[in-house]
């Protein structure tokens, strides 16, 4: 009897799978137990085909540092066939592994809770907040380097973003400071590190964190180079990293690292997660407030990050295009975020609505750009006197309920990008390509008897910039 249940649970997961997607599984699983010498075994006498930990270690090599590789394979063994989990053996059935690929692909959090929790720890019991630290740095990075290795970081690599294991460190943290006890209680800092969570209250944040499941798909799709490509796929895998345009063959470094890029990208309205294209960068463009204008006026929602001199990072997201006027502008999809020392996003209070402000050349009101807050007290300020700006938040910003972003209140600028996100508006084709000092005469003028030479005159951009960077 137990036999038959044992094969319509099999059968049922079995059936998750379109009729090619099983094709592809049967054939990734042929070539593992080939690899672990048990190919022959299908036409012995009960003998089975199995999969070893060195059949999927040399199999996967390539594609996932080791350390993860042990965890897919903890992660399969944990599937009890049997009902009796003392009897885990230390081979993988065909059972196990389709199992294993329906829960984690096509399952829910309670469906994968098990397995993940396996693969947090190969004991069974509550693990520790370390243990369930390093399983999400592990993640993380396994995602990095399988796209990597299979080509599918769209324009973004090691060589035009910042180093990946800050990044690493920086999306973990945040995403374990999801991490609820069943009172509701959230332990940080050396505390987390050392309380115990039991299955129930990871499977809660495995439900909340959408990551963690769309990571371990990324990895289990890329490392055994299965359903990689089948119209299963949801958006957030398709759009997991955006397109990269505009920084190939330049020579810069971007201030974004890969997995940052990923989580600032998963907060993005859906329409514009397919493409990330750098519109300004001060190292290329110049230091100039006026050539910041320039670059980035109509040419629809941008994210902007700084760096100051203390090695902070920070930034925002215009969900409309900036415009010069001296009034706030966009709307509640805005949002603040901080890169390095932390990763973190803050979103809209309803408080008041200084989502972005823009101004330059103006008597009256500041000049400069501004995200939250108020005159004079913005969340985030960078100066129209080119290198100085100021983060304020006693406590909070109001708009944004952010911290300060900077290592000091008035910070120096070292570096700023700008990127817009999404398709480029129809109207920022050749309009949009003037210097505001084209537009604005006086301006150049002004700065001619100010002393200041346009030293981005030699930097201008031919005006085909739509280069295909993938």
């Amino acid at each position: 009897k137990m036999g038959n249940a044992e094969s319509n649970a099999y059968q049922n997961h079995l059936s998750r799978f379109l009729p090619e997607e099983q094709s592809v599984i049967d054939g990734v699983f042929d070539t593992l137990s080939g690899l672990s010498g048990s190919a022959g075994a299908k036409n012995g006498k009960g003998a089975k085909k199995t999969v070893t930990l060195a059949a999927l270690q040399a199999y996967m090599r390539e594609p996932l540092p080791e350390q993860m590789t042990v965890r897919l394979y903890n992660g399969m063994k944990s599937i009890d066939l049997t009902g009796k989990s003392s009897g885990l053996s230390e081979q993988i059935a065909k059972e196990q592994f389709v199992i294993f690929m329906s829960n984690l692909l096509k399952g829910n959090a309670d469906e994968k809770i098990t397995i993940i929790m396996r693969m947090i720890s190969k004991t069974e019991g509550p693990v520790k907040g370390k243990q369930i630290q390093e399983f999400t740095e592990d993640l993380i990075m396994s995602v990095v380097h399988v796209l990597s290795y299979r080509k599918e970081l769209k324009g973004w690599n090691s060589e035009n973003t910042r180093d990946s294991a800050s990044g690493v460190k920086g999306l973990a943290s945040q995403l374990l400071s999801e991490l609820k006890l069943a009172d509701g209680t959230k332990p940080v800092g050396p505390q987390l590190m050392e309380t115990n969570f039991d299955q129930s209250v990871i499977e809660d944040w495995v439900y909340r964190v959408p990551q963690i499941s769309i990571f371990l798909s990324v990895v289990i799709r890329q490392g055994l180079h299965v359903l990689h490509s089948l119209p299963d796929q949801t958006k957030d895998i398709l759009n997991l990293v955006p397109g990269c345009k505009g920084i190939k063959g330049r020579g810069l470094v971007s201030l974004f690292d890969i997995p940052s890029i990923i989580y600032i990208n998963s907060l993005l309205p859906a329409e514009l997660q397919h493409k990330w294209q750098l519109l300004f960068s001060s190292r290329l463009h110049g230091e100039s407030f006026s050539q910041l204008c320039g670059h980035i006026v109509n040419k629809g929602p941008c994210v902007v990050i700084l760096k100051d001199l203390d090695g902070y990072i920070f930034g925002g997201f215009a969900s409309h295009s900036w415009e010069v006027k001296p009034q706030f502008q966009g709307d509640n999809r805005c949002f603040l975020f901080s890169v390095f020392p932390s990763l973190a996003v803050y979103t809209y209070t309803g408080y008041n609505d200084h989502y972005m402000y823009l101004n330059h050349g103006q008597q009256t009101m500041p000049n400069g750009l501004g995200m939250g807050g108020q005159h004079g007290y913005f969340g985030l300020w960078i100066d129209s006197d080119y290198g100085k700006g100021h983060s304020k938040a006693k406590p909070r910003c109001t708009t944004y309920n952010s911290p300060q972003l900077s290592a000091k209140e008035d910070f120096t600028l070292d570096a700023v990008e700008v990127w817009a996100v999404g398709d480029l508006p129809e109207s920022a084709g050749t309009k949009g390509k003037k210097s505001i000092l084209d537009v604005d005469p006086e301006a150049q003028a002004f700065l001619e008897m100010a002393g200041k030479s346009r030293q981005s005159e030699g930097l201008r951009e031919p005006v085909e910039e739509e280069e295909e960077d993938d």
